[in-house]
């Protein structure tokens, strides 16, 4: 048996979103890695599930895989207004205003800590891939994660579509322990006999 460790997922933070209409055109062209043979999206309610299906035979129909989830709602977006509309305070009383054109669209957000977003171990970091890749079409929001691949960790971090620079850092930090030793040492108090 081989000792290398798999890739693997340790922290994700997301709260990307995209128009609904984009993640399904995303997933419609998106070139999946190989460990994944193709995706399952449902929706239910205000939820869309996005099921990944293992190109491994071996791996069992009962394992569940790896799965993004994200929260759908509605905006109404709306057109720019004409540069030659008047405010509201120089039309004349009897001036009606006209409405600013707009849709209703729905969006997909994906937000939340680890298993909030990407669920179920089986396949998650090629799932974390793909997450990464429609964090890249993204004009809202950032996702940030620390993985481990061929034993060294990764950091990633983008924000608002963009790829942005990130490294993992170690600090010392002071802990209970630490500040439990300042304390006042009860033994060798000259006050307490």
């Amino acid at each position: 048996m081989s000792d290398e460790i798999p890739p693997t997922v340790f922290t994700l933070r997301s709260n990307i979103t995209l128009p609904l209409e984009d993640v399904h055109e995303f997933f419609e062209s998106v070139d999946l890695p190989p460990e994944i043979e193709d995706i399952q999206i449902e929706r239910r309610n205000n939820r869309l599930l996005i099921s990944s299906v293992a190109s491994d035979e071996s791996l069992s129909k009962y394992t569940p895989t790896a799965e993004l989830k994200a929260k759908v709602y509605e905006k109404r977006v709306y057109e720019e207004p004409p540069e030659d509309r008047q405010p509201y305070a120089n039309r004349a009383p009897d001036e009606e205003e006209e409405p600013i054109p707009s849709e209703l669209v729905e969006y997909a957000r994906f937000a939340g800590r680890g298993d909030e977003v990407l669920r179920n171990t089986a396949l998650q970091y090629p799932m974390f891939t793909v997450l990464a890749e429609l964090a890249l079409q993204a004009e809202e929001g950032k996702l940030t994660a620390i993985t481990a691949v061929e034993g060294e960790l990764e950091a990633t971090r983008i924000v608002e579509g963009d790829d942005r620079p990130a490294t993992v850092e170690v600090v010392e930090e002071k802990t209970e322990s630490d500040e439990a030793q300042n304390g006042v040492d009860w033994r060798e108090n000259e006050y307490i006999k």
